[in-house]
Order: C-alpha cells, then sequence, then structure tokens
C-alpha cells in the first residue's frame, strides 16, 4: 500500500567532449562580452591620455583632474609647470591633466619669434 513502483532509469550519456563544451559556452561568451564591452575600451581611453600627455608643450591650455584650468608654461620628463594665475606657477604630476583644450601655437626652440 505505501510502497511506490520503482522505475528503472535509463543509462545517461557518458560524459562527452560537445556536452561538455556546451556547458562552458555561455561562461566563455560572457568573457568575450566583458572584453569588448569594459577592458578594450579602457584600454583605447588609457593609449589616447598617454598620447595627450606625451603630445603636451609649452602654451597649451589644460584642465586638471580637479578642474583647475591653467596654460602650460615648462613641460619636464614627469612634471608640467602650469600657470592657473598672472604670476601663479605650480607643479603638476603630467598623468594628472585630464584634458587639453587649446592647443599652443609650437614655441621657437630659442625663443626667438618669426
Amino acid at each position: 500500500m505505501f510502497a511506490t513502483p520503482a522505475f528503472a532509469q535509463t543509462a545517461g550519456a557518458a560524459p562527452g567532449g560537445s556536452d561538455m563544451f556546451l556547458q562552458f559556452l555561455p561562461l566563455v561568451a560572457l568573457a568575450v562580452l566583458f572584453y569588448f564591452l569594459m577592458i578594450r575600451p579602457q584600454q583605447q581611453r588609457m593609449k589616447q591620455h598617454q598620447q595627450m600627455i606625451t603630445s603636451l608643450k609649452r602654451g597649451d591650455q589644460v584642465v586638471l583632474n580637479d578642474g583647475v584650468i591653467g596654460k602650460v608654461v615648462r613641460v619636464e620628463d614627469k612634471e608640467v609647470g602650469v600657470e592657473i594665475a598672472t604670476g601663479v606657477t605650480v607643479k603638476v604630476v603630467k598623468s594628472m591633466i585630464g584634458e587639453v583644450r587649446v592647443r599652443g601655437e609650437p614655441a621657437a626652440a630659442n625663443g626667438a619669434k618669426n
């Protein structure tokens, strides 16, 4: 009366390569999607920022990451002199420059005007 009938189960297929591939396919798809939506655009932004910093020259108007706007008066290896007000020059690490607004005229090497 309380006994349940026992049904024989059919033997499942042995775990094969195609079944395992189908299980990992969503994970692979997520990894590819993650790369194209997050990692690759960030790498491109970093490359553009690095190119902007290396092409920095005297006379460029820049915006620092904290929002201060100034004019580049001196360019060194890792630092830049930025004039933020008349007679007020601050030293800024190059990587803290967020944007170059106006490109200055190329300065002559010896400081002479044309």
